[in-house]
């Protein structure tokens, strides 16, 4: 089937009303860079736009200033030899291009639906691959805001067209996972960045039912009870849901552009092995199996997602959480299944207030990559996050790259 109709077909069966605009290939903006020499590995960093975490540094910069700032990151992260650049785009129910589906959003501005004058996305896809840098689009599915007034949302925001979508918990608002509707239309709004731009990936972090909060209940009786009928159990059914949106999401990806990715960066313990004996030798307070309803172990044996990134933010002999036993644990996991393991590293961590000893070492990150390396399955790593690698307070980044990066690597196809 050729591009163009396999574009048509996939909008037809998604129900979509996007047009895929004339743009370049990702396939082809890499080939005009060759990398000089054959080793391949991620060495990623993610670009957190939530709360202008690292980027734009404040809402209401002039588009020149916020476009400045981004081209910023990139170049930062080809001297420190990185590779690819994992960035937020979607992070609560809005959109940092021009979607038909969500708002601007408001951490450009500071006005949620106000155009910022030009298109964030586009411009990382071209800025990324004229600098050799793979662009990872950054996706939140489910949250839509961190409060709960639904007022504050754009006024044609979908959350208030469709309140009864909505889920307030922990101070925020969330779409409900256990509607089938909410589903069909996080995956048109993601899919709509797929169709218009060559991204490489696709990637999810570890948000999906919310992260416990205590005393509070996540409200989706009525959900559960119009579609729960045949799970032993609420939780069977969240997981359910979970997996219905990564495979859809992964299908959706391949049908429109069959060499990008899909990856996800979960939490980084599946479940203690106390709780299951398949489970990490961990004393983690949160399970991503039981708490976010994410079964990331059986997303990597049944090979539904091209890779994972576990955040595995711990320091080398932490006891609750032992970074050595998490890489052995999920290397474990991926052998043998096709689904490739990055490491998502806590270089926000080092030399941070309150972070344990071993993380006020700037030596402990290149420990972790020293670690790591003796897992074959371990093909890379990602850091959190682009300030931190911009700023380097401890010169933790910098002892990454003279330890590990001293050439250039090309990212893993």
């Amino acid at each position: 089937m050729g591009r163009m109709s396999r574009r048509a077909f996939t909008l037809a069966a998604l129900s979509t009303v996007v047009t895929a605009p004339t743009v370049a290939t990702a396939q082809s903006a890499a080939a005009a860079f060759r990398w000089p020499r054959a080793r391949s590995e991620m060495r990623g960093v993610w670009v957190a736009t939530v709360s202008n975490r690292d980027w734009p540094s404040r809402p209401g910069l002039t588009a020149d200033e916020q476009r400045a700032e981004l081209i910023g990151h990139f170049d930062r992260a080809v001297r420190d030899r990185l590779n690819t650049v994992v960035f937020q785009v979607r992070p609560t129910a809005d959109a940092l291009w021009p979607s038909p589906f969500e708002p601007w959003s408001e951490y450009l501005t500071g006005t949620q639906g106000e155009d910022p004058g030009w298109d964030p996305l586009g411009t990382a896809v071209r800025e990324a691959h004229a600098r050799g840098l793979e662009l990872h689009a950054w996706f939140n599915p489910y949250r839509i805001a961190n409060h709960t007034d639904l007022t504050r949302l754009a006024p044609w925001h979908p959350a208030r067209r469709h309140p009864e979508w909505v889920v307030p918990y922990g101070g925020k608002l969330y779409y409900d996972p256990g509607l089938p509707e909410v589903r069909a239309f996080v995956r048109r709004a993601i899919l709509d960045a797929v169709v218009k731009y060559p991204v490489d990936a696709v990637h999810f972090d570890d948000y999906f039912y919310p992260y416990p909060v205590a005393g509070q209940t996540f409200d989706d009786d009525e959900a559960y009870a119009a579609y729960g009928g045949g799970f032993p159990d609420r939780a069977a059914w969240r997981r359910d849901n979970i997996n219905r949106l990564v495979r859809e999401i992964a299908a959706g990806v391949k049908l429109i552009r069959p060499r990008t990715r899909f990856g996800i960066s979960p939490f980084g313990v599946w479940r203690n092995a106390s709780t299951d004996p398949l489970g990490s030798d961990t004393r983690a307070g949160v399970q991503t199996y039981d708490d976010l309803h994410a079964d990331t172990r059986r997303w990597v044996r049944e090979h539904w997602i091209d890779y994972i990134a576990p955040q595995v933010y711990w320091n080398i002999g932490f006891a609750a959480a032992d970074y050595a036993k998490l890489v052995d644990w999920w290397a474990d996991v991926a052998r043998g299944t096709g689904t490739r393991l990055y490491i998502g590293e806590a270089l926000y961590k080092a030399g941070a207030a309150g972070q344990p000893p071993a993380w006020q070492d700037p030596a402990e990150l290149s420990r972790h990559l020293t670690f790591a390396a003796a897992y074959p399955q371990v093909r890379g790593h990602v850091f959190f996050a682009a300030t931190e690698v911009a700023t380097d307070p401890v010169g933790a980044m910098a002892r990454v790259v003279a330890d590990h990066y001293g050439q250039p690597a090309g990212p893993p196809r």
